[in-house]
């Protein structure tokens, strides 16, 4: 995943580039939509809303675990799976992307996964 927070080089993701209603798929299936993405250098992430698949909740998923950007079919494909997602730190308000002591349990969370 290299960078936690940055999108890979290799994932197809070009600076600037509106994800926002994107579908986002693991390799078990899909996830949701892109409803907000923070392009901050150091705080790159996706809000995705899960609809009725983790009961109408939004996740916080950190750049790094995109693998690919498909800006022609409007996905976004990720490394962890469904399972992994539904397991990580709860996201809850919007206040909490600018919150470092969130941000590094997630992120800590996503680097976790990499093993």
């Amino acid at each position: 995943m290299g960078d936690v927070w940055a999108f890979g080089r290799d994932s197809g993701f070009v600076a600037g580039q509106v994800l926002v209603g994107f579908d986002v798929e693991s390799a078990d299936g899909v996830i949701g939509h892109v409803e907000r993405l923070e392009d901050e250098p150091g705080k790159q992430h996706l809000v995705v809303d899960t609809g009725v698949w983790k009961f109408g909740r939004s996740v916080l998923i950190p750049a790094g675990a995109v693998t690919v950007v498909d800006g022609e079919d409007r996905k976004v494909k990720v490394a962890a799976s469904r399972e992994e997602i539904k397991s990580a730190p709860r996201f809850t308000t919007d206040s909490e992307t600018t919150d470092r002591a969130y941000l590094a349990e997630v992120g800590a969370y996503y680097v976790s996964l990499r093993g």
